[in-house]
């Protein structure tokens, strides 16, 4: 059993958090404070400090915090000689090795039995220590990693020695540079193409700009932005997640740990920006992260990477504070777009399609032929234009003041540079874009696209947004072919609203895909080649938010993706099931394969058995790879001894708890129009019995299956006590103890 052997050389730097380090470090930050500079946003006679002073305040505690943890626990440069040392093979197996060794040595001299006995004892319990040590990092690892899929699917992947599958990094070939220069001058290269573009047919701007301008009163307005108190910026501090980035001055964990010793100096750091308006130039640069864009692309290629920014913790931290006040504005104001499900609480994915689904479904059970059309924007985050967004915040969304003058000093002078092989690249200044990773980038995105709603009702067609994913769809009778110049109008609308706001549509990555009967179909694929040049799907199939969508609704392909991969994963975690005990390689299960089955499953609801038996095999599958169960052995039992519901069971728990929410004002607005409440016309017992009403379809395996129908279907059939659930978490705990007796008794 190989432990490890040299593989090469390299320098690290790294500093030593030992716990006398951080107890010096802590003992020095009373003072360390008392000597920095400061402004008292309270006094009077700064109620205005210069740009000037606030960033002499900031870079002093910056420098002050990163000099101080070097004079305790400097960086120091170390020569790594790189071995392939298992990390668990810790003092006490080496120890037993050694051990086992000695003896072995004494026999092959001796040839003693009794020295040999001793050498086979000794040898059994250092293999047994060995395979307790490795249980236990790989325990430890999954432990702390279960929220994070990609570090365990590498994890996965090493154990199995499945190269095929390991997560790959930036070859050593592409330097931090060439990312750098990749990365703005494909923003630039789009902006030229549509500068080019320009000047275009002019849209109806009385309806777009004017009507939006005109929803805002003074009254909406937000002049300022309020300080947060001690409590609240505790309590964000201690929920946001304990990354570093490479530009802050100590790590955040040592900054967590020690926050009782500078929370009130950090948070008045915090309020200074948030009063004045102005954010700290050392809070507006960001480290670039290339980041794949999918594990199967070839990391040698530049085009297949995205730039995901990393900003300095406490710029995270001004973020949140902002974000909160503006969510609470556009709530108070009910100005966000009702379409728009990214980056929304309550608001997900599976809201979007289940809202999306419905309607098609439904559609279709009325003997309608429905067009989707998947629109895809290149590089939407990072085109957006500063001066553009500046103006919706302040004529659509109602920000005067010193709020917009913190919005006019976030977008102003940003900086970037990528950070690859430990060497920084040449820092760029970011002219266009929000931030990708930061907090206030997808809401300011969201805002951004807010005119695009308008353009579309305009013309009558449904739509449904997810950040920057938008889909149209239209339903219409076989022979009402000439609707599709509604389509066609408002696709020429939206390319040139996108155009004159800097926003380019990617033809080739739009797809359509039509639904209805087969001949239908067939007749309207004749009658539209292409829709203002986006040529129909030449495939049966176009994958919508991670959802694989076919002509008949039927979700067949999708189930066959899932049963492809989840699959893969059952064969990897089995290849390493004898060295993870039950409860962590249940965790790689509900990370690999459960997850898969639940993610979008509320669309599943109605489908034919035969499609959820496909989806029920690979339950029973995980089922027996955890628990060791041979093939011939019932599966029931070992269902419910794991505690896990059926897969039929699963789907009607997440079409009843979205049902739930959407009577509790838990879900989006789209989800709670689609459930009415029973009131009969004459006194009846059941008037209080709180019954939904189920609407008439023609079709069950159409507008049966469809959310409208099915969520009113099963909440009709709940009993009283799990209906009646005060809380979210008693609603789950009763409803799965309903549907668990229900499956299993």
């Amino acid at each position: 059993m190989m432990d490890h052997a040299a593989s090469g050389r390299k320098f690290h730097y790294s500093r030593c958090l030992s716990d006398n380090a951080v107890n010096k470090f802590k003992k020095m930050i009373p003072s360390l404070f008392a000597s920095m500079p400061s402004i008292n946003i309270m006094e009077g006679s700064c109620l205005n400090p210069t740009p000037y002073q606030i960033d002499h305040v900031v870079d002093s505690a910056v420098t002050s915090l990163r000099e101080t943890l070097d004079s305790v626990a400097p960086l120091k440069k170390k020569l790594v000689i790189q071995r392939r040392l298992a990390p668990w093979y810790n003092l006490h197996v080496r120890t037993l090795k050694q051990a086992s060794r000695r003896l072995e040595r004494k026999w092959r001299s001796t040839n003693l039995e009794e020295i040999f006995l001793a050498w086979k004892n000794s040898l059994l319990t250092y293999k047994k220590a060995l395979r307790k040590a490795r249980t236990a990092y790989y325990s430890s690892l999954i432990e702390e990693n279960k929220n994070n899929p990609r570090f365990l699917f590498s994890t996965v992947a090493r154990l199995t020695k499945s190269h095929s599958s390991v997560e790959p990094s930036v070859p050593l070939a592409l330097s931090s540079d060439e990312f750098m220069s990749f990365f703005t001058n494909k923003i630039t290269t789009i902006r030229d193409k549509i500068q080019q573009m320009l000047p275009i047919p002019a849209i109806n701007e009385s309806f777009t700009t004017v009507a939006l301008e005109s929803s805002v009163g003074p009254q909406l307005c937000l002049d300022c932005f309020s300080p947060i108190d001690l409590s609240e910026f505790t309590s964000v501090v201690a929920s946001s997640k304990s990354s570093t980035c490479l530009l802050d001055p100590i790590p955040t964990r040592l900054l967590k740990g020690t926050l009782p010793l500078m929370n009130s100096s950090l948070l008045d750091l915090v309020n200074l920006s948030l009063v004045s308006g102005y954010v700290p130039q050392a809070f507006k640069t960001a480290v670039i992260k290339p980041l794949l864009k999918k594990p199967s692309l070839d990391p040698g290629v530049l085009a297949n990477y995205r730039p995901i920014s990393n900003l300095p913790f406490i710029s995270k931290i001004l973020e949140k504070a902002v974000a909160k006040q503006l969510s609470d504005h556009l709530h108070r104001n009910e100005l966000f777009e009702d379409f728009q499900s990214g980056f929304r609480a309550h608001h997900s994915t599976e809201t979007a399609l289940l809202k999306v689904t419905n309607d098609l479904l439904l559609a279709s059970d009325n003997g309608l032929v429905s067009i989707l059309v998947l629109l895809d924007l290149s590089a939407a985050f990072d085109t957006i234009d500063h001066n553009i967004l500046l103006q919706r915040l302040e004529h659509v969304i109602g920000i005067r003041g010193t709020a917009l003058k913190w919005f006019q000093s976030y977008l102003s002078d940003r900086f970037q540079f990528v950070h690859v092989h430990d060497e920084p690249s040449t820092r760029t200044k970011v002219s266009y874009g929000v931030p990708q990773g930061s907090v206030l980038g997808p809401i300011l995105f969201t805002l951004y696209m807010l005119p695009l709603g308008y353009i579309i009702r305009k013309h009558s067609i449904n739509y449904h947004c997810y950040a920057d994913d938008t889909q149209l769809y239209l339903s219409i009778k076989p022979v009402n072919t000439n609707q599709l110049t509604r389509l066609q109008a408002c696709l020429t609308d939206i390319k040139a609203w996108m155009t004159s706001n800097f926003l380019l549509l990617n033809s080739e990555k739009t797809e359509v895909i039509i639904f209805g009967p087969k001949n239908l179909r067939n007749n309207f694929s004749k009658i539209i080649a292409t829709l203002d040049g986006i040529a129909l799907a030449s495939s049966t199939t176009a994958k919508n938010l991670g959802v694989i969508f076919d002509q008949d609704m039927s979700f067949n392909s999708h189930i066959k993706q899932i049963s492809r991969t989840a699959f893969f994963h059952l064969r990897n975690i089995s290849k390493i099931r004898n060295i993870l005990s039950q409860n962590d390689a249940e965790k790689l299960v509900h990370a690999f394969v459960s997850s898969r089955l639940d993610y979008c499953n509320s669309l599943l609801s109605g489908c034919p058995n035969i499609l959820i038996k496909s989806l029920q095999l690979i339950q029973n599958a995980a089922a027996r790879v955890l628990t060791g169960t041979s093939k011939r052995d019932h599966i029931s039992p070992i269902l419910a001894s794991l505690h896990w519901l059926p897969v039929k069971y699963r789907i009607e728990f997440k079409i009843l708890l979205l049902t739930y929410k959407s009577l509790h004002n838990q879900a989006p607005s789209y989800l709670k129009d689609l459930i009415v409440p029973y009131y009969p016309n004459r006194p009846l017992r059941s008037q209080s019995a709180g019954l939904l009403v189920v609407p008439r379809v023609l079709k069950s395996r159409m507008g049966g299956r469809a959310f409208s129908y099915q969520a009113p279907l099963l909440w009709n059939q709940l009993s009283a006590w799990v209906q009646e659930a005060d809380t979210l978490c008693t609603f789950k705990a009763r409803l799965k103890t309903f549907l668990f007796d229900k499956a299993y008794s």
